[in-house]
C-alpha cells in the first residue's frame, strides 16, 4: 500500500484497488464495509439462476454483496464509491442497480451539500436564532454551521432527522421542504441536543439542499446498520 499526502492511501483488496483514509476511524459515514465473500467450496451453483459451475461456467463474486454468480448474472462493472473503489467493479444485477441509483447522490446531491445553503438555525430550546451557512465538510463527517458563531454536528452522532415542509400548496402539489429538525449527541455530552434549521432567503436553493440531506440520511442509516458496533 502507498500513502498519499491528502491523508488517504491506496490499498489492494481481493475486489480491487481502493482509496481509503489512512486512519480507519475517519471513514466517510456513508461508506460501506467490503463484504465477506461466500467461500467457493460453499457455492456450487449460481445464486441467481442456479446454473451449475464447471470448467466453462466460472463463478464470480459480487463486490458489493459478496455472493457468488455466473458471468451472465454478474457481468456489470459499476462504480462503487461507498466502498472507495478506484475503478468500477463487478456487481450482480440487484447490487449494480442500487449502486447506479447512488451515483446520483455522489454526482449531484453531494455537491449540493458541500456547497451549502443559508438557513435560520435554532439550537436547543433557545428562543434566539441565527442566520447561518450550513454545509457538509469535505470529508463528509460533519455539518458545519457558520454565522456570527460556529459549531459542528458530527453526522455519526445524529440520532434522528426530520424534514420540515411548507404544508399543502394551493394547487395540491407536493409541499416543498423548508427546514430540518435534528437530534444529535455532542461528543462528551450525556443528553441529546436539538438543532432546527429553516430556509432563509433562497427557499428554492434551501429545498434542494434539504432534499440532498434527506438522501444522505438514508445512506447514513444504511451504513450505520452495517456497522452496529461503531
Amino acid at each position: 500500500m502507498s500513502a498519499l499526502p491528502d491523508g488517504k492511501k491506496l490499498v489492494r483488496s481481493p475486489s480491487g484497488l481502493r482509496m481509503v483514509p489512512e486512519n480507519g476511524a475517519f471513514h466517510s459515514p456513508f461508506s460501506l464495509n467490503e463484504p465477506q465473500w461466500v467461500p467457493d467450496k460453499e457455492c456450487a451453483r449460481c445464486m441467481q439462476c442456479d446454473t451449475k459451475f464447471d470448467f466453462i461456467r466460472r463463478k464470480h463474486h459480487c463486490r458489493r454483496c459478496g455472493r457468488c454468480f455466473c458471468d451472465k448474472c454478474c457481468s456489470k462493472k459499476v462504480a462503487l464509491p461507498r466502498m472507495c473503489f478506484v475503478d468500477p467493479v463487478r456487481q450482480c444485477a440487484q447490487c449494480s442497480l442500487a449502486s447506479q441509483k447512488e451515483m446520483e447522490f455522489y454526482d449531484k446531491q453531494l455537491k449540493v451539500l458541500l456547497g451549502g445553503g443559508s438557513f435560520v438555525a435554532t439550537l436547543g430550546t433557545s428562543e434566539k436564532s441565527e442566520t447561518m451557512m450550513c454545509r457538509l465538510s469535505n470529508n463528509h463527517r460533519y455539518l458545519f454551521m457558520d454565522g456570527e458563531s460556529h459549531f459542528e454536528v458530527e453526522l455519526s452522532r445524529i440520532s434522528s432527522m426530520q424534514i420540515l415542509t411548507d404544508g399543502s400548496s394551493p394547487g395540491g402539489w407536493t409541499s416543498r421542504a423548508s427546514g430540518m429538525l435534528l437530534h444529535y449527541k455532542p461528543m462528551g455530552a450525556q443528553d441529546a441536543q436539538q438543532l432546527k434549521v429553516e430556509a432563509a432567503d433562497d427557499r428554492k436553493a434551501a429545498a434542494l439542499w434539504l432534499a440532498a440531506m434527506h438522501k444522505a440520511a438514508k445512506l447514513l442509516y444504511e451504513a450505520r446498520d452495517q456497522r452496529p458496533s461503531d
